[in-house]
């Protein structure tokens, strides 16, 4: 009995102290109120006037009086809600609300007065959750950081960062001093997960980036060495994922989880500005080497360029396909990198600096097999190192951005990278506390040429030895002939089942240059012939590899084997003018931009039936078909893998890879050592019989063009001009320019575009005949006194053809429609043509005006066609789907010229020309591009 009325007493006793216990704001009413209310009445959206986000926000109330009123809970706003009291109910029906128990907790706390909380930044940053004990020692790495000097070093994990000092210290096994990183201090007074870490003011400061999810954070720069924090930035309302110092020292920027960027006076701590525009969390932000500009990537999938002394934003790099995790400018600032959760690199010419423009896009790079988490530069800017979530760790060279080396299989995921300021070597921290010094590459790995190592030979022509096949002739007995020959051969008779084919030895020395092509198909037989070249032994030979280095499929519409137009492909916006896209076998390479969503690529040669390269094939590609961007690289190139096919190409052929041969073959050869060669031929069908018939030529490889002028006997306007097309045959993969030179004599009065230049790789170009509005009538002698010639130099030497001249000029009256282009504001000179200037990646703005004679209608100027002899990679920008055009009754506009950020320097004349009264062209105009 004594013992039991004992217990009673001691119950009694100690159920009075714990109600007796005071309520704490911080431990027990904040997270009730954050648990069923700060949902909707917190800072940023506060619902019905009301905050209680925090003690600060509680306090002020609403508009209609205070939330709470010390030692009177029944008569408190906050209390009368919470209990039906008063209207409306708090939490809303249908919403989980407060236990009676809990609503005790906060009246018991007004009526003990309201206490405070004893820390403003504890009252946001504390959360109230149970402590579980961790059943692991795994302290994963969130940050690491090099001091300037590269003598400090700070690695940051949850709640903490820790200093690290190189010492020099005697190895007691080899008697010799080395270099030992040993720790000299640890922070610990943090919110939560340490995100960031930054060492500033020469390394005897530290920058940290902290908070707790949901909650908020809070940066802070500390004096590490006395483990004393010097100032706090707090003002986010959810955990910060980076903190950085400007250059100069003077702006400290923020970002986190609530998608906003605060800029704060580094010196007092002030609040400058906020930035707001992105749509998704800010997971890092990057100051220019001149502390002007701000770039910021963030989980809405773009990246963000503001400038730093009014936050205007410069622009917004939309390109990325998923959340953008990491960006940084250049060393030098001239580009700004970005990686994220979409496995790819990319890189942008940053040239918004003095007004908001587009900052053109130089390289995308698919970069890893998982999303890459971050990134930096050597100091110098030539390296780039990237960590990414697929364990692997990457260094790129940084002039085109290809990789040097790749480190596989590492433990464990690296979150953080920081490169030494010695630029030898690289520190990572990964996700299971582990840490590397890595060294950086010196030289670079791989290749990058876009044909073998091999020196191209010339063979000097012989005549041509006729050859007759003799059977057997497969690939252990092949037949031996002496090149250059010409062989006339039937595929005819079955072996073991196997439809015949015929095999041809012949004997090359290295880098010498062949062209092995069939005549079957053109006469007349019913040969679809398929020729490659083989060793020895019967194995293919690798002619160049395809690194893919972006993937995409056909979207909208399959494709035939002839069409040029309309390539419309997946992710499009990163793909560039002249890179290569393999599909299936066949490799085209792009020619045009598309004008929009709604339109595709237009591959070479820019008009007509497509080109392959490599000596592929022309195929039908379907709707959804893979395709990729690829990189040519020799033979015997080691590449280092990027998780994207790789694709040898052999020296094969089916049809003739630009349809000069229909469906005959031709196969370019440069033999990749001395020895003995065997070319193969059969149909590609299997098929066969005596009427089977082919011949097969072996020569030398013998460069040459010819051109054609088209558009002949113009019939020009005065006053006006008329439009010529010259187009060239490339012979033996000549592909070098060509100068057209229009000579002669020229009728009084008349002016003609010379030379007009076939540039490198392309397949025409215009000019422009035109005549004086006062231009005298035409005599027979000179209206036919014209003469033109062609002119390239191929092997180091000047080689000149004849071309068909205009024929016969005749002078017409003045046309209903002439068409000028002038500047945007003023007069043309009144003598010689408009000079103008662009850079690569700008656009500029010119103006187009006719004069009207008795027409009042539409006056068209083309599509994407509508720049004529503009620079390969130069467009009529900003036409939409209707083309360039004056409407009835408009006499004037503005146009745009664009050029990519590739287009090499140069100066070419360039006309518009209008559709009306037959075709009338306007002035040509000198357009220096300018590098």
């Amino acid at each position: 009995m004594r013992c039991r009325l004992l217990f009673a007493v001691l119950l009694l006793s100690s159920s009075s102290v714990l109600v007796a216990a005071p309520v704490d704001y911080t431990r027990d009413v904040q997270p009730i109120l954050h648990k069923y209310c700060a949902g909707c009445h917190n800072d940023s959206e506060p619902e019905g006037d009301m905050s209680l986000e925090s003690f600060a926000s509680l306090q002020q109330g609403t508009s209609n009086g205070p939330a709470y009123l010390k030692g009177e809970p029944e008569s408190s706003r906050l209390i009368r809600l919470m209990t039906g009291k008063a209207e409306p109910v708090m939490p809303p029906e249908g919403e989980k609300a407060p236990s009676e128990a809990e609503i005790e907790l906060i009246r018991r706390w007004i009526e003990e007065g309201a206490a405070p909380p004893t820390d403003a930044a504890t009252d946001r940053l504390h959360l109230v959750v149970p402590s579980l004990e961790s059943h692991t020692e795994t302290r994963p790495v969130s940050a690491v950081a090099i001091s300037p000097g590269g003598d400090a070093l700070a690695i940051a994990r949850y709640g903490e960062v820790t200093v690290y000092r190189s010492f020099r210290i005697r190895d007691p096994e080899t008697d010799k001093r080395r270099s030992e990183w040993q720790p000299v201090g640890t922070l610990t007074d943090f919110p939560g997960k340490v995100t960031a870490v930054h060492f500033v003011a020469g390394g005897g400061r530290l920058l940290t980036a902290s908070g707790v999810t949901g909650l908020g954070g809070v940066a802070t720069i500390w004096e590490w060495p006395l483990k004393r924090k010097v100032r706090e930035f707090s003002g986010h309302r959810d955990i910060l994922y980076d903190a950085e110092l400007s250059p100069d020292g003077k702006v400290l920027a923020t970002c986190g989880y609530d998608r906003d960027i605060i800029l704060w006076d580094a010196n007092t701590g002030e609040q400058l500005r906020s930035l707001s525009g992105h749509n998704g969390a800010v997971y890092d932000v990057a100051f220019s080497p001149d502390s002007a500009f701000l770039a910021s990537a963030s989980a809405d999938d773009t990246c963000k360029v503001w400038r730093v002394s009014d936050g205007e934003r410069m622009d917004t790099l939309g390109q990325p396909l998923k959340e953008a995790y990491c960006v940084s400018f250049s060393p030098d600032g001239k580009t700004i990198v970005s990686g994220g959760a979409d496995k790819s690199l990319r890189v942008w010419r940053f040239i918004s600096r003095d007004r908001p423009r587009i900052n053109p896009m130089l390289f995308a790079r698919f970069a890893h097999e998982g999303a890459v988490l971050s990134l930096d530069f050597s100091p110098d800017g030539k390296q780039l190192v990237t960590v990414a979530e697929d364990r692997t760790m990457k260094v790129w060279e940084t002039k085109q951005f290809t990789e040097l080396q790749l480190w596989e299989h590492e433990a464990d995921v690296a979150a953080a990278v920081a490169v030494d300021p010695g630029g030898k070597q690289f520190f990572v921290g990964r996700m299971d506390g582990s840490t590397d010094w890595i060294k950086l590459p010196a030289a670079r790995r791989g290749g990058g040429k876009t044909e073998s190592n091999v020196v191209p030979i010339a063979v000097a022509m012989e005549q041509m030895a006729d050859v007759q096949e003799q059977e057997p002739n497969d690939i252990s007995s092949s037949q031996t002939v002496s090149a250059p020959a010409t062989i006339q051969g039937t595929l005819d008779g079955v072996q073991n089942g196997i439809a015949d084919f015929d095999c041809y030895r012949f004997q090359a020395q290295a880098g010498e240059e062949w062209v092995i092509e069939t005549n079957a198909a053109r006469s007349k037989s019913p040969v679809d012939s398929f020729v490659e070249v083989l060793s020895t032994d019967g194995q293919r030979i690798v002619r160049t590899q395809l690194q893919a280095v972006r993937e995409s499929y056909f979207t909208f519409r399959g494709k035939d084997g002839k069409q040029s137009n309309d390539f419309r492909v997946f992710n499009w916006e990163e793909m560039e003018l002249n890179e290569y896209l393999y599909a299936n076998g066949e490799v085209v390479r792009l020619w045009l931009y598309p004008r929009g969503p709604d339109s595709g690529f237009n591959v070479y040669p820019g008009e007509g039936t497509r080109w392959s390269y490599f000596d592929t094939t022309s195929l039908s590609h379907a709707l959804g078909e893979p395709c990729y961007i690829v990189q040519p690289h020799p033979a015997g190139a080691e590449l280092i893998p990027n998780g994207l096919p790789v694709f040898p190409v052999y020296f094969e052929n089916d049809d003739e890879s630009r349809s000069a041969l229909g469906k005959d073959s031709r196969v370019y050869f440069t033999a990749p050592a001395d020895g003995d060669y065997i070319v193969k031929v059969k149909d590609v069908r299997g098929f066969q019989g005596p009427e089977y018939k082919y011949t097969l030529s072996i020569r030398p490889r013998r460069p040459d063009f010819k051109v054609t002028l088209h558009n002949a006997n113009p019939k020009v306007a005065a006053g006006s001009g008329k439009e010529f097309k010259v187009t060239v045959q490339r012979l033996d993969e000549y592909d070098g320019p060509v100068e057209v030179h229009v000579g002669g004599d020229l009728p009084p009065g008349f002016s003609v575009t010379s030379p007009v230049v076939i540039e490198a790789g392309q397949s025409h170009a215009y000019g422009v005949i035109s005549a004086a509005a006062d231009a005298p009538a035409l005599t027979e002698e000179n209206a036919a006194a014209t003469k033109v010639t062609a002119t390239a130099m191929i092997r180091g030497e000047s080689v000149t053809h004849d071309v068909n001249s205009l024929g016969k000029i005749e002078l017409l009256a003045a046309p209903k429609v002439i068409a000028r282009i002038g500047p945007l504001a003023g007069d043309p000179p009144a003598d010689g043509p408009l000079e103008v200037a662009i850079r690569p990646g700008e656009t500029i703005q010119l103006k187009v005006s006719v004069e009207r004679n008795e027409f009042d209608g539409e006056v068209k100027f083309g599509n994407e066609y509508s720049g004529r002899n503009l620079p390969h990679g130069t467009f009529v920008d900003n036409i939409g789907l209707n083309g360039l055009m004056l409407l009835s009754g408009q006499n004037e506009r503005e146009f745009f010229i664009t050029a990519a950020n590739w287009v090499p320097g140069q100066t070419r004349l360039f006309h518009l020309n209008a559709d009306s009264d037959g075709g009338q062209a306007t002035n040509a105009v000198l357009l220096h591009v300018v590098p």
